[in-house]
């Protein structure tokens, strides 16, 4: 972009001005900054949710896990469309696990009558991690139906038919 500067501002002295200094920055690779985030969610649902037994890195392949570690300006290889079947599956049964948690933690919530979702999770007021479950299906190459569909049969199996019939 061209600044347009005042004939004022030109004979100035002292430190390099930020704008200059964000425009000479090198330009990140948006899709390794994407892969960063994915990974990045992953971790703070294990984290949030209390999830066991789950390895992150397993989640990605070799492409995938060697990008986690270059600079974000450089062009990497991601992971392309085919992808290893048992990757995909434990990729699968994480993201049913998110659903699983969350359900089982809403639900417990709502058994004590003093305790309201927003005060189990305050700084996530509106959060909903079924949805962010399903969002991240699209990331991880896994069908979103099949991770709504096990959201709607946890929610029936938990007697929350109101909220499964919706």
């Amino acid at each position: 972009p061209v600044l347009d500067t005042e004939d004022a501002w030109l004979s100035v002295e002292g430190p390099v001005s930020i704008v200059e200094l964000a425009l000479e920055q090198k330009r990140v690779h948006y899709p390794l900054v994407e892969h960063q985030f994915v990974l990045c969610t992953i971790l703070y649902a294990i984290m949030r949710l209390s999830l066991k037994a789950v390895k992150p890195l397993s989640l990605f392949d070799s492409k995938g896990k060697n990008a986690f570690f270059k600079d974000l300006t450089s062009i990497q290889l991601l992971p392309s469309g085919d992808m290893d079947p048992n990757v995909l599956s434990l990729r699968q049964q994480f993201l049913l696990k998110i659903v699983s948690a969350a359900v089982q933690t809403l639900c417990s919530s709502q058994k004590d009558s003093e305790v309201s979702e927003e005060e189990y999770f305050p700084f996530e007021k509106g959060k909903n991690w079924p949805t962010l479950a399903a969002d991240l299906a699209q990331y991880l190459q896994i069908s979103e139906d099949l991770v709504r569909r096990h959201y709607v049969c946890e929610l029936y199996s938990y007697g929350m038919d109101h909220l499964g019939e919706e």
